[in-house]
């Protein structure tokens, strides 16, 4: 083992034992499906819950700094989107937002939670802005993070070719070749090895079926359409530093949100890994904010 693989592997297991605290679980459905997920179980009675939904290379343990800093007091919850960990696949090869959102209002339903605070990272924006849209009285607020656009209003030429072009590297890759080709482009120059450590951790256990089913969602999605739908409180930030989805990206989103965009400095797409502490103070008012919504109810 090389010195730079020891290290890697020594910041795993740090991470991996924080994780510990927070075991993964998994929940049958009405519809006899399984969602895996994992769960801080907050103190404060009164704080709405806090809805988690991770992005295409990821899994509900990329959140663990989150339920370290907001489940001492908020009931947090991150899923493992269908298709990724013991989460059941969608039904269609080639899904749309609805059939993952379809998921999340069951998956809600089987653990109580009539409303919460709906977070969504990259691609989870694209299932939390679904969800928002078909069931805003569910959601006290809806917070987006670098969040992906899909290419759903794209040309057809456009769509095919991002889609067949994520597809390829899949089959080709592997999820560890693919965390070790991609996991680099998700985070800024100023991440430290650990961030790195743990992007490439989350993005080598994705499972192929599920990211390439995650890819037909990216390539028919259409986030800005459902944010013009949704009348709730949003707010959407981003890194200053993200190439995948770019300030510029967010910018239009934002203004089909109707909401002004926060620019995080020095921070790339996976922001709430490598800069913790801002982006879960981002979450943690945001979530105090939507608490308030209660009284308008």
């Amino acid at each position: 083992m090389s010195a730079v693989q020891s290290i890697t592997a020594g910041q795993n297991a740090t991470l991996e034992a924080r994780l510990s605290r927070f075991p993964a679980r998994e929940i049958r459905l009405a519809s006899q499906r399984t969602v895996g997920y994992r769960e801080a179980g907050g103190t404060q009675k009164d704080a709405l819950p806090l809805v988690l939904l991770h992005g295409i290379g990821s899994g509900a343990a990329s959140w663990v700094q989150q339920f370290e800093a907001i489940g001492g007091a908020r009931r947090v919850l991150a899923w493992d989107a269908p298709g990724y960990g013991a989460s059941t696949p969608v039904a269609a090869q080639s899904p749309v937002a609805a059939d993952y959102a379809a998921v999340l209002a069951e998956w809600l339903d089987a653990l109580g939670i009539g409303r919460c605070v709906l977070v969504g990272h990259s691609l989870g924006a694209i299932i939390a802005g679904a969800f928002a849209a078909a069931n805003a009285q569910r959601v006290a607020g809806l917070l987006l993070l670098s969040p992906a656009g899909g290419y759903g209003a794209a040309s057809a030429q456009v769509r095919d070719t991002k889609r067949d072009q994520r597809l390829a590297m899949i089959a080709e890759l592997g999820p560890r070749g693919l965390a070790e080709k991609r996991s680099v482009n998700m985070l800024s120059a100023h991440a430290s090895e650990e961030a790195r450590a743990w992007v490439r951790w989350n993005m080598a256990r994705v499972i192929a079926q599920g990211y390439a089913q995650a890819t037909h969602l990216l390539a028919n999605a259409d986030l800005a359409s459902d944010l013009a739908r949704y009348r709730g409180p949003i707010d959407i930030a981003v890194g200053a530093d993200d190439t995948i989805t770019t300030p510029e990206a967010c910018e239009r989103l934002a203004l089909a949100a109707g909401t002004p965009l926060r620019v995080v400095p020095r921070a790339g797409h996976a922001g709430y890994i490598e800069a913790p502490a801002v982006y879960t103070a981002i979450i943690d008012t945001f979530c105090r904010t939507s608490d308030g919504q209660r009284s308008h109810e």
